[in-house]
């Protein structure tokens, strides 16, 4: 018997990787919400345009949610809402051992994302989407 796999959202946009003298370089890249996972958002980086040498960054959904409104995040992942020349923007700062990143992302783009994914699985339902057996046969066997 097969399952079906419950609808995801994704959203193409070009966010703006910002360097630290404020010029800025176009990178396509997608917004991902599975509610296989309903607690995390994914955003995917396709640095040559094509899907083969993607990076992908997995936070909370709460944490982008809550960085339209105000500063908020610690450690590898930052949002915050942005005003900049080009408008309404939001801020995703992420840091890892191999350096750090700005980028800028349109806040409509965020605010459309979110919509749907709260369409999915409302705030505050996230729990009743999360398989508790697999979640465990996956830590247990150290795959998360």
């Amino acid at each position: 018997m097969s399952m079906a796999r419950s609808a995801t959202v994704d959203i193409g946009t070009t966010m703006r990787l910002v360097a630290p003298d404020f010029a800025t370089v176009s990178v396509r890249a997608s917004l991902r919400y599975d509610p296989e996972d309903p607690y995390a958002v994914c955003v995917m980086f396709h640095p040559d345009g094509t899907d083969s040498d993607q990076v992908a960054w997995s936070f909370s959904r709460e944490l982008l949610a809550k960085g339209l409104e105000e500063p908020t995040g610690i450690g590898d992942v930052r949002v915050w809402p942005w005003t900049t020349p080009r408008g309404e923007s939001v801020a995703l700062a992420l840091s890892s051992p191999d350096g750090n990143a700005l980028f800028e992302i349109n806040r409509g783009v965020v605010q459309r994302f979110l919509r749907r994914a709260y369409s999915l699985v409302p705030r505050g339902r996230e729990s009743g989407h999360v398989d508790l057996d697999t979640a465990l046969t996956k830590l247990l066997a150290g795959g998360v």
